[in-house]
């Protein structure tokens, strides 16, 4: 009983137990807000530094040629699905899926075996019929005849004549061949088949030159002249940009979208430009002009107008102290080409505006420079896959 008694002292009792757990949840409390106030000391230390060190970009004058954009469509400047005029049993294919085709190159022939069998026949009445006709002209001649039966005989020799001219016709109608240059598409016939009249056998296109078909809105118009250079980009073809000619403006315009339909001419000589692809196209015009560019990531875009924070030298007039101050300056902003963005007003060449982060300035704010981890706008940025 003893031991019994002495063992049941030694465990801890529930009063005991209560105050070192309590002990140890408030040190996990003190260390966790301890690191909380840490962190949070550190992102308050960032941020000022990025609220009080914008990085400054330039607003730099260019000269510019003008363009107008929009996106289009390629199309073939020759492009054709090949039919058949007669119907008929395929007998031979003479081509491969998706290989070059040379105007006249025989495609597909049909049997024609029965045709040749009439023609056969057709040439021999007419070979008796010009017979029957030296005959009669000996006749005539020898007052045998008459004029009417002579007539009749010349008659029957030009009808049999035209019934050969006909089959043969008819027989070279189930040779198909290519009408022009081009590239084949995948044959929708086989070897054997019965095809009717009219019916799809094989697509040719023509892939160079190829054109882009598109439309600008008709106040455009007037500045639209034939031969002004094109360039067109297509998201299936990146990095690269073709250069073209604008060689049709239509004649009418659409009177749904008031746009006027134009056609550019490309040359493609390693067929990369393919009918149906998407384009972005730029119409360059030919006059230029000065332009004011800045970054794109420069400009507080908001409902009451776009801004700039332009950073100026200020003097403090107790202390006579210079530092920079922000002036937020409302702008009007033109074509966007790149990471740019043209200004057409509020700007002024030289001035330097804050190039990144403008969401967290505000006007008055005295800042510090910092270009250490400033981005490189680019022209033609080629963001990497994400």
């Amino acid at each position: 009983m003893h031991d019994v008694a002495k063992s049941i002292s030694n465990v801890p009792t529930q009063s005991t137990v209560r105050p070192r757990r309590r002990r140890g949840l408030g040190i996990a409390m003190g260390l966790l807000i301890a690191i909380l106030i840490f962190v949070l000391g550190i992102k308050a230390l960032q941020i000022g530094k990025m609220m009080s060190s914008p990085k400054m970009m330039p607003a730099v004058t260019v000269t510019s040629a003008p363009m107008l954009s929009a996106v289009g469509s390629v199309s073939a400047a020759q492009g054709a699905v090949i039919s058949t005029e007669l119907g008929g049993t395929i007998g031979e294919i003479r081509f491969e899926n998706g290989a070059e085709a040379k105007k006249g190159d025989v495609l597909v022939r049909l049997d024609v075996s029965q045709e040749e069998a009439l023609l056969r026949s057709a040439q021999a009445e007419a070979e008796l019929a010009r017979t029957d006709l030296e005959r009669a002209r000996d006749l005539a001649a020898k007052k045998v005849v008459s004029n009417a039966e002579l007539d009749a005989a010349e008659s029957k020799v030009r009808r049999l004549n035209a019934v050969v001219d006909q089959m043969r016709s008819n027989i070279a109608k189930k040779t198909i061949v290519a009408p022009f240059d081009g590239q084949l598409g995948i044959r929708q016939v086989n070897v054997g088949q019965m095809i009717s009249a009219g019916q799809q056998v094989i697509a040719l296109t023509s892939l160079d030159p190829v054109y882009v078909d598109f439309a600008l809105p008709e106040q455009h118009l007037s500045k639209l002249t034939k031969d002004l250079e094109v360039r067109v980009r297509a998201d299936a073809l990146p990095g690269r940009e073709f250069k073209g000619k604008l060689t049709a403006i239509n004649s009418m315009l659409d009177p749904v979208t008031r746009n006027v339909p134009l056609q550019a001419t490309f040359e493609n000589p390693d067929h990369a430009l393919h009918p149906g692809m998407f384009a972005k196209v730029e119409v360059m015009l030919p006059e230029t002009k000065k332009t004011i560019v800045i970054p794109g990531s420069a400009v507080s875009y908001a409902p009451y107008g776009d801004s700039v924070f332009v950073i100026e030298k200020q003097k403090d007039p107790k202390t006579g102290r210079e530092s920079l101050v922000l002036r937020q300056q409302f702008v009007r902003i033109g074509e966007t080409r790149g990471d740019f963005v043209s200004v057409t007003q509020g700007l002024k060449g030289g001035e330097e505006v804050v190039g990144t982060g403008v969401f967290k300035l505000r006007n008055g704010m005295v800042v510090t420079i910092n270009n250490d981890l400033a981005p490189k706008p680019e022209l033609n940025p080629n963001p990497a896959d994400t």
